[in-house]
């Protein structure tokens, strides 16, 4: 319990900032309660995360102006889109996903890297018909994809809010926390209604993951764009070291 504790809390931390969450606190309940079902673990995981994301959220609205219609409409979609790529991975393996996204998630840490000015400044906005249509797509991909395997969802989020919204990051974190909220709730209703959450375990998590969701919130906003760009390409980095594990040496 201590370890799974300790985890959910760098977990919350890591996740307000810039996603990844996922990285630190999937792995530690499949080493710390191997005799349970993958699916009921990765349900057990959901009600942390929802905690960390949803207090993040809230710390993220108080300081940072955001597009609560486009929000209302990506996080409609993305809960759906969560609850199929859930229900989704009870029948079905994800493993035939994961080098199409270690591909991606290289392309993402050299381009961050490579282009400094990535994500410090709002670049030309999108009309709102355009930003309507665009985050439907993304938001029905992401939800999907974070029901379906999860880890590094965050992270996308807050890619294409600045790659294609011309967010900065500072902005697209704020946004990404309420879709990623959306997500986690979609998924939490199967797990919940399928009975795959270990609630002794959750609950306390979810008070850790809370409570440095806490901090990575208030450091975000007090360090900037600088800083979440460079924790974005260590989230990244640790991402592709996850699925090239999972990949390459995973037996």
């Amino acid at each position: 319990m201590i370890f799974l504790c300790l985890a959910a809390l760098v977990a919350g931390f890591v996740d307000a900032i810039v996603g990844g969450g996922g990285l630190i606190q999937t792995p530690a309940v499949l080493i710390a309660l191997p005799q349970y079902h993958v699916a009921t673990l990765l349900g057990t995981t959901k009600i942390p995360s929802l905690s960390g994301t949803g207090s993040a959220a809230l710390q993220y609205a108080r300081r940072v102006k955001l597009n609560w219609k486009l929000l209302a409409l990506l996080c409609s979609i993305a809960l759906l889109a969560a609850y199929t790529g859930s229900k989704t991975v009870s029948v079905v393996s994800n493993t035939f996903m994961k080098p199409v996204i270690f591909g991606v998630l290289i392309v993402v840490a050299v381009y961050t890297y490579t282009k400094k000015d990535f994500g410090t400044m709002v670049t030309a906005a999108k009309t709102p018909r355009k930003e309507f249509i665009y985050g439907s797509i993304f938001a029905l991909i992401i939800g999907f994809y974070d029901g379906f395997i999860g880890p590094g969802a965050g992270s996308f989020l807050v890619l294409f809010f600045i790659s294609v919204l011309g967010f900065d990051f500072l902005k697209a974190s704020a946004h990404a926390k309420f879709v990623n909220v959306a997500t986690n709730t979609g998924s939490i209703i199967f797990f919940a209604g399928s009975g795959h959450i270990l609630y002794h375990y959750a609950i306390p998590m979810a008070v850790c993951n809370f409570l440095g969701s806490l901090m990575g919130a208030r450091l975000a906003i007090l360090k900037g764009n600088k800083f979440i760009r460079i924790f974005f390409l260590l989230v990244v980095a640790g991402t592709i070291i996850r699925f090239g594990y999972d990949i390459f040496l995973k037996r």
